[in-house]
């Protein structure tokens, strides 16, 4: 049966480079279908994935969801893959569109989509917008067998948390904390983070390879950082 992982957290809290690794664990440790999703229209995920990509091998989710009604060769069509790794694919936005380049979209019209992507994976997982008003986003965090929320040990990931308590409340018992190192500053409140949120599961530690695919736009390869990965690895067994 397949399953819908939905990652979520406050900006700059790691959220899609960590959903992009675990979609490519999940990948590895049960060589079945893996489609990662990336609603995000205001920094469209794709761009940066892909930088090196032609204009014309990267799609947009948005031309799906814009029709009529979604079948599956339509969701199919916009799909883009890897060449190194069969029954894997991206879906979302690309380079110059934004939220005024499409209708926006309905919830029948997600509704659809959610139950053609599950139909044509074993895994599904979503690099959710940090704005709760992303209706694709709150519909995935509705829905999804598991929610995996990011933290940062700083303040802004407390208040981000805070703001959103009551979203977070209905889905506790489907969801888990990830803390994420994103730099290596000298001090990082870490322990005091831990504190505060009570129930961090995991910490994915800071990965200067990582940084280094960001930086270099290579995010679709492999990870060469067995720290990271073993963390990664722990995450992926967890939500199959």
């Amino acid at each position: 049966m397949s399953k819908m992982i939905v990652v979520c957290g406050s900006p700059e809290s790691g959220k899609t480079t960590a959903s992009l690794k675990l979609a490519q664990e999940l990948y590895d440790q049960k060589k079945g279908s893996v489609i990662f999703l990336s609603p995000d229209m205001r920094v469209p995920s794709l761009a940066y994935i892909f930088p090196h990509s032609k204009a014309s091998d990267l799609y947009s989710i948005g031309k799906a969801l814009d029709k009529t009604d979604i079948y599956h060769e339509d969701v199919l069509k916009q799909l883009v893959p890897v060449k190194t790794m069969r029954n894997f694919g991206f879906y979302g936005y690309t380079t110059g569109e934004n939220k005024y380049s499409y209708p926006r979209p309905t919830e029948d019209k997600i509704a659809a989509l959610f139950h053609v992507m599950k139909e044509i994976a074993d895994y599904m997982v979503v690099d959710c917008v940090s704005d709760m008003d992303d209706l694709i986003s709150r519909m995935a965090i509705n829905r999804a067998d598991n929610v995996i929320q990011m933290i940062t040990p700083d303040l802004k990931s407390i208040v981000y948390y805070a703001s959103q308590a009551e979203m977070f409340e209905n889905i506790e018992e489907r969801s888990f904390k990830v803390l994420c190192v994103c730099d290596r500053d000298i001090y990082l409140p870490i322990e005091e983070v831990k504190s505060h949120f009570k129930n961090v599961s995991y910490i994915l530690p800071y990965s200067r390879p990582l940084k280094q695919q960001t930086i270099t736009g290579t995010l679709s390869e492999r990870l060469a950082d067995s720290k990271y990965q073993k963390k990664v690895a722990a995450i992926a067994k967890r939500v199959i």
